[in-house]
């Protein structure tokens, strides 16, 4: 199968391409998390929910695994770092409870509700969950292993950050010897409005292909048969 895509088209198979769900998590999308408490505008992330949720749909219905990256830490937040590190300085959701501590120990700390996935793109048996503790999923997980064994090449990605999670995940893979792609209608950036247009371009012109979620779900449910690979 073809993908539509910029600055051409990519190929795609079930076999060996994977959909990447980057953080939907109600610390990033939902009213009350994280973000939202860090100041960051989050009107835009409803919408990116359900063009997430067909994304996922259409890649379960043709066999292609999802996998679902949650970001966060233990409880103690010993994985986030010391101030040796420069994720303890730079993290927001770090510095907002340091500047809140009615918030410590809530943001992004695994088993709270910060972490947790948004209700409406609850994982299904088969799906695939991976931790991450920066924003690149591919440090210090098993993300790589995990897509190793299964012969995945080609990752499809959607969420958010745009300009931050899904971007450096992207790029780290490119590094890896993986085919990136970035669904632009299905992500969401932080902070002004230009990031989302960096974004699409520093993946279209250096590290990868940039599709919609339209092209997406005809490419892998809806092609004729006479197109098909």
């Amino acid at each position: 199968m073809v993908l539509s895509a910029r600055p051409e088209p990519i190929r795609l198979s079930p076999a060996d391409t994977a959909v990447v769900v980057v953080d939907m998590q109600n610390a990033y999308a939902s009213d009350g998390g994280y973000v939202d408490l860090a100041g960051f505008d989050i009107a835009g992330a409803d919408g990116v929910v359900g063009r997430v949720a067909r994304v996922v749909d259409a890649a379960r219905a043709a066999g292609m695994p999802v996998v679902f990256l949650q970001n966060g830490w233990d409880a103690d937040y010993i994985e986030a770092g010391t101030p040796a590190s420069p994720n303890w300085h730079k993290s927001n959701a770090l510095k907002t409870m340091r500047a809140r501590p009615d918030l410590a120990g809530r943001l992004l700390a695994r088993g709270g509700w910060d972490h947790e996935l948004v209700d409406a793109l609850a994982p299904r048996p088969g799906d695939i969950r991976v931790g991450k503790t920066r924003y690149s999923a591919f440090f210090n997980s098993q993300l790589d292993s995990i897509l190793r064994a299964r012969g995945i090449r080609t990752l499809v990605f959607v969420g958010i950050a745009s300009n931050v999670c899904v971007e450096s995940t992207l790029r780290d893979g490119f590094h890896l010897e993986y085919f990136g792609v970035m669904l632009e209608d299905a992500t969401h950036h932080l902070g002004p409005d230009f990031l989302q247009a960096a974004t699409i371009y520093n993946v279209e012109t250096f590290f990868g292909w940039v599709s919609t979620v339209a092209n997406f779900c005809a490419a892998v449910g809806r092609q004729p048969a006479a197109r098909e690979d």
